[in-house]
C-alpha cells in the first residue's frame, strides 16, 4: 500500500488533475484507490451541502466509494486561501483536527492513496501552521506538482528545498503544462524539464501536455497515459 501527499508550485498548478490522474491510472490497473481533500475552498451550495470540484474529481476515483463528508471533511464556500476561509466562517483548523480525521484513513486497506493539499506547500493553515505540516505530521512522502511556465524552475526548486527543509521526502514531481508557448521550442523545452529533472533530484511520475481542448470531466482520464505510478517507499 503506498500514501502519499501531492503539493504544488502554486494555485492551479494542476494538483488535482495529477491526483485524479493517479487514481485513475491506478484503478485502470485493477487497484483500489482513495483520493482525500481535507480541506478546500471554493466550494459550491448544492442541496447536500457544499461541494467542491476538486474533491468530487478525487471521489468519483475513490473505489470502493466513500461519501464526501470523507473526503472532503472541511469545506468552505469563498475560493480564497483556507486560513482566510476558516476566518470568515469564524472557526479555526488545525493540523491536529485535519490528521484526527486523515490518519484512520490512511489505514484502509487501498493500494493507492493520495491526500491533496490546497495552493501551494507554504499556504497557511491558521495563523501558526501550515497545510503542508498535515504531511510531515503523517509522515507522508510528498509529490510535487510543477506548473510549466516561464518561472516554473525558481519556483520548483525553491519547493522543493522547502519540502526536504521542512523534513518530508520528495518523492517524486509531475510536470503540468500551463503555458502552450512555453513548449514551442522543442529543445529548450526538453532543456528546461532536464533542468527540472537533475535540479528536484526525485523521479520524474510524467509530463502532462495541456489539455484545454479535453472536457473537465475527462480530464483525468486524459492525463492518464503521460503518468506513472510512484514506487512506493
Amino acid at each position: 500500500m503506498t500514501r502519499y501527499f501531492i503539493t504544488g508550485t502554486d494555485t492551479d498548478a494542476g494538483k488535482t488533475l495529477v491526483t485524479a490522474g493517479l487514481l485513475a491510472l491506478a484503478r485502470s490497473r485493477g487497484l483500489s484507490t482513495l483520493g482525500l481533500k481535507p480541506i478546500a475552498s471554493g466550494c459550491r451550495r448544492t442541496g447536500a451541502g457544499l461541494r467542491n470540484d476538486d474533491a468530487l474529481a478525487l471521489m468519483a476515483r475513490s473505489v470502493p466509494a466513500l461519501a464526501y463528508e470523507t473526503v472532503n471533511p472541511f469545506a468552505f464556500e469563498p475560493a480564497i486561501a483556507p486560513h482566510l476561509a476558516t476566518r470568515q466562517a469564524g472557526t479555526n483548523i488545525s493540523l491536529a483536527q485535519l490528521g484526527e480525521h486523515v490518519a484512520p484513513l490512511l489505514e484502509e486497506p487501498r493500494d493507492l492513496i493520495l491526500v491533496e493539499g490546497a495552493g501551494g506547500w507554504r499556504v497557511p493553515l491558521n495563523d501558526s501552521e501550515d497545510l503542508s505540516g498535515l504531511a510531515t505530521h503523517l509522515d507522508l512522502p510528498v509529490i510535487l506538482v510543477v506548473g510549466l511556465r516561464l518561472g516554473c524552475l525558481n519556483h520548483a526548486r525553491l519547493t522543493a528545498e522547502a519540502i526536504r527543509a521542512d523534513g518530508a521526502k520528495l518523492a517524486g514531481w509531475v510536470g503540468n503544462l500551463l503555458a502552450a508557448d512555453f513548449a514551442r521550442d522543442a529543445s529548450l523545452y526538453a532543456d528546461n524539464l532536464a533542468t527540472l529533472q537533475h535540479t528536484l533530484d526525485a523521479p520524474c511520475l510524467g509530463v502532462v501536455p495541456r489539455l484545454s481542448r479535453v472536457a473537465p470531466a475527462r480530464r483525468p482520464e486524459a492525463a492518464v497515459a503521460h503518468l506513472e505510478l510512484p514506487e512506493g517507499d
